[in-house]
């Protein structure tokens, strides 16, 4: 999106004590604001940090960010005249509590001015996402969201499911609401038009059809079962299917299958017949009826007890690809037309935008946002809410399922509140943990040694907060678990301090859980203490003597020991955040061991590339072959220089 936007780019900068001073060259005004420090009450400072400010703006469109004493970025808006909007923010009085908070802590302020409305509408959007501000409507949702691609980089193109940047040359489907609709239409897709999902050097090896082509889910074009020309009918068929022109292929196959019959050629009549019915499956499993519609998104929003639900569904080619309710956060004292239109440009930050979207109430500035998401798909965008017909059933089936998916949270919510306080009393906390930290190692023997921290919070998993640490210290014996816990503490808390010495960010955990006994509480205790650190709770949880979940004995810092009956619900929970722990671990161990077995000791050898390195296995035959040759041998190596051949010496003999 932003290769598509060229910003004209200001920035004034405001901080007290700072002489006034314009930098031409870079468009950059930084600006004395706020008078001398003293006891003057925030909310008076931050006022006179933004009049400041306004004093110098001009007239234009564009996005301004308030920047807190450290320099964090507290809120990011847009404006279609900065010296207005921003005018609104001196008059703290007119202001609703959360942003007289936000005036109070204002101590600096940054301006970018855009060449319209909508291009700051966009760059909003972009620096929320970057920055995400507490006092922003912000879309908590850190997944990616799937698509198919169909991959015209070769002969025979290949259907696979894709996540992340598009940037391989090819047609996207999607987004897909999540990895099992996707992957159900991927399995459809297979058994309707027998295209590949093999890699390009899995096909290019192939002497015989694999699996897939005797199981008819694929056509076997690696080992010539099938023309070019007959392959690129199917791509044609395809692509008819995921854009929306499934009757036309459903009507080729079933005169293709009645005209197989007629000629009495029963076994192709019967192939026909399966992959008809695999055609059919997917509209016949949709729960959503999106005949007619096109592409076309839709949206409604529910809120009740202070929290918030977005259902959204996902039509393609007049089909559901699934459904996915989302949680916005900051949402407190913000009207739910605002809510819905900052959800709106943030979700298609990152997701291309259909040409319809539905929703069951207009939300702020839709004109504006219509344009804006016109600007970046290339054509009309319209945003719409729906009265009558189809649009408005469908509208009010996703409306009955954002109030149940709230209902649902809540619950939990509710529930998962309970747990809090019975934690907290049960480890004579002062209130329930708002971030709980488990920490775990993994290593086999002492190799490819980590460790691993996930968080959890009130609201569940805080998976854009887990840290894996590679165990590196020289001190750290291979094996020694009470050694690996001190370094992961000793690194994660140092950092804390550096980084965060206030304890403002939300990012010190209230509770600390270890998985392991007295040696690894104790380890972590003589870290903490180290640092200077004395009022974080941590326990340490370890299985019972045979290893089995629900005889955990739980280790307290100062000595003492306890267990809770097999049927308690907070030792469920417990379980529940030290297994995500050992997961977590597990998987970033396995990663880092494949990563091992696939490297080779010539890898460290400096400027010894993957031909080179070929060339010398081919003619040493092993890498301990390589690093006890001579000088000599070396040179004699085809395809390898004299320079090569005395690097690859002097890196085995240094002393030589």
């Amino acid at each position: 999106m932003a290769a598509r936007i060229a910003f004209a780019y200001m920035q004034i900068m405001v901080r007290p004590n700072a002489p006034d001073r314009f930098n031409e060259e870079k468009a950059t005004y930084v600006v004395r604001g706020g008078g001398e420090e003293g006891d003057r009450p925030d909310l008076d400072r931050g006022a006179e940090v933004i009049r400041s400010v306004v004093r110098k703006l001009p007239a234009r469109p564009g996005v301004y960010r308030m920047l807190d004493a450290r320099g964090d970025v507290l809120y990011v808006g847009k404006a279609r005249a900065l010296k207005h909007r921003v005018t609104n923010y001196t008059q703290v009085a007119r202001l609703p509590q959360r942003l007289q908070r936000m005036v109070a802590q204002t101590r600096a302020m940054e301006i970018v001015t855009t060449t319209s409305e909508a291009e700051a509408l966009l760059l909003e959007a972009q620096l929320i996402k970057r920055y995400r501000p507490p006092y922003n409507v912000l879309l908590r949702d850190d997944k990616s969201f799937p698509f198919i691609l169909l991959r015209t980089d070769h002969d025979f193109p290949r259907v696979q499911k894709h996540r992340g940047a598009r940037r391989a040359k090819g047609r996207y489907y999607g987004p897909f609401a999540s990895a099992g609709s996707v992957g159900r239409t991927l399995n459809a897709l297979q058994k309707t038009f027998l295209l590949r999902s093999c890699t390009d050097s899995f096909f290019a090896n192939r002497s015989r059809p694999c699996l897939l082509y005797q199981i008819r889910r694929c056509s076997a074009p690696c080992v010539d079962r099938i023309s070019r020309a007959d392959y690129a009918a199917l791509v044609s068929d395809a692509q008819d299917f995921l854009e929306g022109r499934s009757t036309v292929v459903q009507k080729r196959l079933g005169e293709a299958m009645t005209k197989a019959a007629d000629a009495m050629d029963f076994e192709q009549a019967a192939v026909l017949r399966d992959r008809l019915k695999a055609l059919t499956f997917i509209q016949g499993s949709q729960s959503v009826h999106a005949g007619g519609l096109g592409d076309a998104d839709v949206f409604a929003l529910a809120a009740k007890g202070g929290q918030l639900c977005i259902a959204g569904f996902f039509i393609r080619g007049g089909q559901n690809w699934g459904h996915r309710s989302f949680f916005p956060a900051h949402v407190a004292g913000v009207p739910e037309e605002e809510v819905m239109a900052s959800f709106l440009v943030q979700f298609y930050e990152g997701v291309p935008p259909p040409k319809l979207i539905l929703v069951d109430r207009e939300p702020e500035d839709a004109m504006l946002l219509a344009e804006a998401l016109g600007e970046t798909a290339g054509r009309k965008v319209e945003i719409s809410v729906p009265q009558r017909g189809n649009r408005k059933r469908l509208l009010e089936q996703a409306v009955r399922n954002a109030g149940e998916e709230l209902d649902r949270r809540l619950a939990e919510s509710s529930s998962q509140a309970k747990l809090g306080r019975e934690l907290a009393e049960l480890l004579d906390l002062d209130a329930p943990p708002q971030r709980i930290e488990i920490y775990d190692n993994s290593h086999i023997q002492g190799t490819n040694a980590l460790g691993a921290m996930v968080v959890a919070g009130p609201d569940g998993w805080i998976k854009g907060a887990y840290r894996k640490f590679n165990i590196k210290r020289a001190e750290t014996q291979p094996g020694d678990d009470f050694a690996m816990m001190r370094e992961v503490f000793r690194r994660r808390f140092a950092r804390a301090i550096e980084e965060d010495p206030e304890r403002t960010r939300g990012e010190w955990p209230d509770l600390v859980l270890i998985d392991g006994g007295k040696g690894q509480v104790s380890a972590a205790g003589a870290v903490l203490a180290e640092l200077g650190i004395d009022d974080i709770p941590y326990v340490g949880v370890a299985k019972g003597p045979d290893r089995n979940a629900g005889r955990e004995t739980f280790y307290l810092p100062d000595g003492r020991e306890f267990t809770l009956p097999t049927n308690n619900a907070v030792l469920f929970y417990i379980q529940r955040l030290r297994d995500e722990a050992h997961r977590f671990a597990i998987g970033a161990h396995r990663a880092k061991r494949a990563k091992t077995m696939g490297s080779s000791p010539l890898d460290e050898v400096p400027g010894i590339g993957p031909a080179r390195k070929k060339a010398l296995l081919m003619h040493f035959g092993t890498a301990r072959a390589i690093k006890g040759a001579s000088l000599e041998d070396l040179q004699k190596a085809p395809g390898v220089s004299a320079a090569v051949a005395q690097a690859v010496y002097d890196f085995y003999n240094p002393g030589g």
